[in-house]
């Protein structure tokens, strides 16, 4: 069969080699037994299998190259793992590694990045959101997951907000006749003397604020710590962290 000639990360994919399964099973006996030459053989030999799967992903704006990298990782991982004596084929254990691995880069290299802490409760919510829906035919609530998982609603909306991939103001929501309306033309300018004012006030009860009080605001609201991890990494406790942060706060709402 002709494959047309596509590049990605500097590789022909008309012409990767491919493998069968009984082919795969003798080099994978033989990787086992640290042959590197058949550990080679079977990573050019699945690179199809690679990009059948980033065909998932044909949507995203990922780079494909770096996607592609990501899932040859995966599957690197899965040809070291891969148990011989098992009776499955190796497509089947490898698609989910090289699923897992290019969904965890995905998450964890985002152009905002979230700190882990928030990330684990935005997924933990999601899965609750999917077991609810799935045994009531419904989606739930935010105040329903909240009541499931043991948490506070605004830490939830705040959670799940923060995985949402960033939205360009160039982005296109609408188009006809070959006519587009851009985001950017929704956001209305309000900037007036007012707003300038208030960022100027702003900026002064901040600079006001001492080191301590202004380093727990960046950690907090920046750099999107918990109280606990801001507690562990500045050495107080997280209900010194709590009054800090609290006074800090009144502080610039008593000059606004």
């Amino acid at each position: 069969m002709q494959y047309n000639k596509v590049e990605i990360s500097g590789v022909n994919t008309g012409q990767l080699k491919v493998l069968s399964e009984k082919e795969k099973q003798e080099l994978l006996k033989r990787a086992r037994n640290n042959d590197k030459t058949a550990r080679e053989e079977l990573i050019n030999g699945n690179l199809r299998l690679v990009l059948s799967v980033l065909q998932r992903f044909s949507s995203q704006k990922e780079n494909p190259d770096d996607l592609f990298q990501v899932g040859v990782v995966g599957l690197i991982k899965a040809i070291d793992n891969f148990d011989v004596e098992l009776n499955v084929r190796f497509s089947t254990y490898a698609v989910p590694m090289i699923l897992g691995e290019i969904k965890r880069y995905m998450r964890d290299y985002r152009p905002i990045r979230v700190s882990r802490s928030m990330r684990d409760l935005a997924y933990k919510a999601m899965q609750a959101k999917e077991t609810f829906t799935a045994k009531n035919q419904r989606e739930p609530t935010v105040d329903e997951i909240a009541a499931d998982i043991g948490e506070k609603r605004s830490d939830i909306v705040t959670a799940l907000e923060s995985v949402v991939d960033p939205i360009s103001i160039y982005e296109p929501v609408y188009s006809e006749g070959g006519d587009s309306l851009y985001l950017v033309d929704q956001i209305c300018d309000s900037a007036d003397d007012r707003s300038w004012l208030e960022e100027l006030t702003m900026k002064e009860a901040i600079h006001d604020l001492k080191d301590r009080e202004k380093n727990i605001l960046y950690l907090r609201f920046f750099k999107g710590h918990t109280q606990v991890e801001v507690a562990r990494e500045i050495g107080i406790s997280q209900a010194q962290v709590s009054r800090l942060e609290k006074s800090a706060l009144d502080k610039i709402k008593s000059q606004l």
